[in-house]
C-alpha cells in the first residue's frame, strides 16, 4: 500500500496510446488511492472505461451489477481481500468467465498458487506492473473479445455428459449447441456456424470417427478445431483420429476445467491464426490493388478525356453503397470494384482504345472483350474473387442488350449494375472529342430515361436520390 506510483515513466507520455480497438470495461479494486489513480489513467490511456472500488466487498458488488471485461484486484484490503473476491467471482455462475488480474506487492510462490488455483488469469508484481501490466491486459482482453459468444458444438450420447459439458462451458462465456449422435451434429453443422466442436468417440448411427472424418473431408467445415472425448486412451485410437483429423484427444473422465481451459486455448489459438491469416491477405490485397490501380491510372492518363475515370466511378459507388445500406465491408468492396472496374482495357490495343474516330464493327467488338480480360487477370487473385462478378458485368444491360453474357434484370450482380449507372453519369457529364460533357441534369435526365432498359431501376432510383435534381 501506498506506493508513490506504479507507472512513473508512463504516465508522463504526451501521447496517448490507445492499443485496444473498443472500449472495453475494467473494474479496479484496490484500497490505494494513489494505486488506482494510477491505473485508470493508465488503462484509460489503452482506451479502457475504468470502474473503482476501495476493497472486496465494493468490487463484488461492482461485479454483480456491472457488466466488466477485466478485474485487476489488490490482495491485502480491509473486509475482503483480493483471494476472497477471486472465490466469490469464480463461484458466481454469469461472472466466474471475466478474466481477473492479481496486482499485489505479496509476491510469494504460496500466494501466486493460491491466486491460480482460484482462477486467476495472471498475477503480477506491483514492482513489475511498469513493464508487465499493459502487455497481460491487452493479451487478456484481445483472448476475451476473440472468445466471447463463440459457439461450441459438444456431441455425446449421455445427456449427463452433454449437460456438464454444456453448463461449464456457457458459465465460461461460450454459446453451446448440442447433438446426441454425429449424424445430428451434421444437420446443425449444415445449419449453423460452429468454432469447436467437442465429440464423444462411440455413439449410435454416426460416431465420432464418422463425425470426424466427414467434418474434414468439407471445405466448409474442415478448418473447425474437433476435440475427441473418450474413455478409450488407446494410442492406436489416438493416431488414427489425429490422421482423420482431430485436434486433440480428451481422456473420460476428465476435469471439466481442464476441458474449458482446453477449449479456451483452441480457440483463442485458432482465431489469432485466423486473424494473422486475415491481416496477411489484407496486406497483400492492398498490395495488388495498388499495383493495379496504377496501372490503370497510367491508362487513363494517356487520353485527356478518361483521365481520373476511374476514381471518380469509385467516389461514385461509395456514395451509392452507402446510401443504399452497405456494411463497411461491403463497401469497400465496391470502391475497389470501382476503380478496377476497366482493368481489362489494358488488353485493347491503343490504336483502338485511343481512336478518336467511330470504331468499326470488328474494332468494337474487339473493344467489347475488355470487361472479360479484367475479370480473367484478377481470377487468379483469391482475396479479389468477390469484386469479379461486378469487373465482368459491368456492361450487361438490364434489358439483356448488354454484354459480354447478355446477363439480364437480377442476374446481373448489384455492384456491376451499380457501377453502369456511375460509369454512364461520368461518360456524361466528361468531355470527349465529338462533344462537350452534358452538365449535371441533363445527364440525370438521360440516366432516368435509361431505367429498366439499359439501367437497374432500383440503382438508377438511389443515384437520383443521392445527388438529386
Amino acid at each position: 500500500m501506498g506506493e508513490p506510483s506504479i507507472f512513473e515513466n508512463s504516465s508522463c507520455r504526451e501521447e496517448e496510446d490507445h492499443l485496444l480497438k473498443s472500449s472495453p470495461r475494467i473494474l479496479v479494486v484496490d484500497d490505494s488511492s494513489t494505486v488506482r489513480v494510477a491505473l485508470r489513467i493508465e488503462l484509460e490511456r489503452m482506451g479502457a472505461a475504468v470502474s473503482e472500488a476501495v476493497d472486496g466487498i465494493y468490487g463484488f458488488e461492482s461485479a454483480i451489477r456491472e457488466d466488466f471485461d477485466l478485474i485487476i484486484t489488490d490482495i491485502e484490503m480491509p473486509r475482503m481481500d483480493g483471494f476472497t473476491l477471486c472465490r466469490k467471482i469464480k463461484s458466481h455462475n454469469a461472472k466466474k468467465s471475466i478474466p481477473i488480474i492479481i496486482l499485489s506487492s505479496n509476491y510469494t510462490e504460496e500466494s501466486i498458487e493460491r491466486g491460480f488455483k482460484l482462477g486467476v488469469a495472471a498475477y503480477i508484481s506491483k514492482s513489475n506492473a511498469k513493464t508487465e501490466l499493459r502487455e497481460c491486459v491487452r493479451e487478456l482482453l484481445g483472448r476475451n473479445v476473440l472468445l466471447r459468444r463463440r459457439t461450441i458444438l459438444v456431441v455425446d450420447d449421455s445427456v449427463t455428459t452433454r449437460h456438464l459439458v454444456q453448463k461449464s462451458l456457457l458459465a465460461a462465456g461460450f454459446y453451446v449447441l448440442t447433438a446426441e449422435n454425429g449424424a445430428k451434429a451434421l444437420k446443425i453443422l449444415h445449419n449453423q456456424s460452429v468454432d469447436l466442436i467437442l465429440s464423444d468417440l462411440n455413439m449410435p448411427e454416426l460416431d465420432g470417427i464418422g463425425l470426424c472424418r466427414q467434418v474434414h473431408a468439407s471445405p466448409e467445415l474442415g478448418r473447425i478445431p474437433f476435440i475427441i472425448m473418450s474413455s478409450n486412451g488407446d494410442r492406436a485410437t489416438m493416431r488414427k483420429l489425429l490422421q482423420f483429423g482431430a485436434t486433440s484427444y480428451l481422456v473420460k473422465p476428465f476435469n471439466i476445467d481442464q476441458l474449458v481451459v482446453m477449449a479456451e486455448q483452441f480457440l483463442s489459438d485458432h482465431f489469432q491464426r485466423l486473424s494473422e491469416e486475415k491481416k496477411r491477405l489484407e496486406a497483400e490485397r492492398e498490395i495488388i490493388i495498388g499495383s493495379i490501380t496504377s496501372l490503370i491510372l497510367a491508362l487513363e492518363a494517356r487520353d485527356k478525356y478518361t483521365r481520373g475515370h476511374s476514381e471518380s466511378v469509385a467516389t461514385t459507388l461509395v456514395h451509392m453503397a452507402q446510401h443504399m445500406g452497405f456494411n463497411a465491408e461491403a463497401v469497400e468492396k465496391a470502391k475497389i470494384a470501382g476503380k478496377l472496374h476497366d482493368l481489362g482495357k489494358i488488353g485493347i490495343r491503343d490504336d483502338i482504345l485511343l481512336k478518336p474516330s467511330d470504331l468499326t464493327k470488328e474494332e468494337w467488338e474487339i473493344l467489347k472483350t475488355h470487361p472479360s480480360i479484367g475479370a480473367a487477370i484478377l481470377s487468379p487473385i483469391p482475396s479479389l474473387a468477390d469484386i469479379i462478378p461486378a469487373i465482368a458485368g459491368h456492361h450487361e444491360r438490364f434489358d439483356g442488350k448488354g454484354y459480354p453474357e447478355g446477363l439480364k434484370g437480377d442476374r446481373i450482380h448489384l455492384v456491376a449494375r451499380m457501377i453502369a449507372v456511375a460509369d454512364t453519369y461520368d461518360a456524361l457529364t466528361s468531355d470527349r472529342p465529338y462533344r462537350k460533357g452534358f452538365p449535371h441534369d441533363k445527364a440525370l435526365t438521360i440516366i432516368e430515361e435509361a431505367k429498366g432498359t439499359q439501367l437497374c431501376p432500383d440503382c438508377v432510383q438511389s443515384f437520383i436520390d443521392l445527388l438529386g435534381k
